[in-house]
Order: structure tokens, then sequence, then C-alpha cells
């Protein structure tokens, strides 16, 4: 048996309740895909995207939704390994990737060399949504999961002084008609860990020739922060996560709705 089709079952059986329903779930219960839906798939090299990918095309195969999907990679500068790592990895689990060559790290380093990862990501975001467009795309799917949502929750209030998360769903701005949408939005990180390392699969990281790894990451004192608050509260990620779904605005100081702000004795 290859290393895709045990990959595949896996995802189907072995880790189910896990990956697989979660997904579904998601999909079915924020209306991510819709039949006619042409989705184009953010292929970082990465674990979540890995498996994002090979879950999308495992969906092709099932008669829940009838779509098209695109599994787009754009190196924004990798080195010669990671990008052979990228390839090799897709290669394993049967994805034909589409690769597009974007000089995002020499534009950061000139740009942006002490603080790069804003730069970076914004440029990405926005190149991935051309390629979207270019492609025919009316959607487009990111890796991120139930850990990033969490986190992402914790940045907001931490750091930016909003309560504000990651939707599952999200209409561009300045790409009409493409939607953003988060498919492992229910998956847990540890659980993406694991059919990875089962299936021998080592993905990369972001690749960033750039801060290559000396830029602090908030994102990660926000894990470790989580994970010390459950020694004494097992359950605080999912009410955290809760939280979003949850806001009770007869309780709280301010809210913004459609660039309006509003105060609560208004």
């Amino acid at each position: 048996m290859s290393i895709e089709q045990t990959f595949q079952k896996d995802m189907i059986k072995k880790y189910r309740k896990e990956l697989w329903s979660r997904f579904i779930k998601a999909i079915k219960e924020f209306n991510l895909i819709e039949d006619g839906d042409k989705v184009a798939v953010a292929v970082s090299g990465g674990k979540d995207s890995l498996l994002l990918a090979r879950m999308l095309k495992e969906l092709i195969r099932h008669p829940l939704v009838d779509f098209e999907v695109v599994f787009i990679v754009m190196d924004p500068g990798y080195s010669s390994w990671n990008r052979h790592k990228i390839e090799e990895n897709a290669k394993r689990l049967g994805l034909e990737l589409i690769i597009e060559d974007k000089a995002v790290f020499d534009v950061v380093a000139k740009k942006a060399p002490d603080y790069p990862c804003y730069l970076c990501a914004r440029m990405r975001r926005g190149i991935l949504y051309s390629l979207a467009e270019k492609y025919g795309c009316n959607k487009l799917a990111l890796g991120h999961h139930y850990d990033d949502v969490i986190e992402t929750t914790m940045l907001n209030m931490f750091y930016s002084g909003t309560f504000k998360t990651m939707l599952p769903k999200v209409r561009s701005e300045n790409f009409e008609g493409i939607d953003l949408i988060r498919p492992l939005y229910f998956v847990r990180e540890k659980d993406v860990s694991k059919i990875m390392q089962r299936a021998g699969i080592a993905p990369m990281d972001c690749g960033c020739t750039v801060a290559a790894g000396e830029t602090a990451s908030k994102r990660q004192e926000m894990k470790e922060l989580i994970e010390k608050l459950k020694q004494n509260h097992k359950d605080i990620d999912k009410s955290i996560f809760r939280a979003a779904a949850n806001v009770n605005l007869d309780n709280i100081l301010g809210w913004e709705k459609d660039g309006k702000k509003y105060r609560f004795d208004d």
C-alpha cells in the first residue's frame, strides 16, 4: 500500500472522528463549499495545508458536494531544499501542484528587515487571492485549524485590545466574488500532527529566509500560555473557542459593525 493510500485510509477510518468528521462538520455548518465552486487550496508546505489539500481531494470522491479544486503553491523565495520538500511531500500524497514563483522574501528583506512577518503575511495573502482569481476560483482555502482560532482570539485581546476571532468564511473586500474559507476550523493541531507523523511526512516550517527563526513568536507565547492554563482548567481552550459564538451585547462596553463604533449607552 502506497503512502497516499495509507494516508487516505487513516483520514477516513483511523482518525475519522478527529479529522474527517470535524472537516465535514465545518463544511456543512458554515456552508464553506457549494455545488459549482472552484476552490484554490493554498499549499504552503506545512502540515496543515498538506492535510487540507489531501482532504479536499478526497472530498471530490464523495457525493456531498460537486466542486473543483486546484492546489497552488506560492513560492515566496524558498531555498531549493524547501522547494524540493514541498514537491516531494505533495507527490507522496498524490497532489498535483501549481507552483508560482514570487519574490516576496526579497521585497520584505528590503522594506522591513527588522519586522518582516507582518508585511510578508499581507503580501502572501494578496498574492494568493490573485492566484485564485487567475485560475478562475471563487474560494480560497487556507489550513487554519481550531488552535489557530483560539490563539488568534487571545492575540487580539492581549496585543490589539479587541475581541476578534478568526472566522470560518470571509468575503474578500479587494477580490470580488472570492471567499476565504477554513475547512479545518474544528480540527485540532495535535491530530494533524498525529497523521503526519504516522505517515512519516516531515512538513516544512514557514521557510522564511529573512527572519530565519530569530523573530519572537507571539503566537508561540499564546500556545504556551494556553497549555499552562489547561493544567488547572483542562477545557479552557474550548471555553475560549465558544466565547466568540456567545457574545452578549447587553454586557459589553462597545462594539464595531461595518466600520461604525457603538457604545453600550448609545
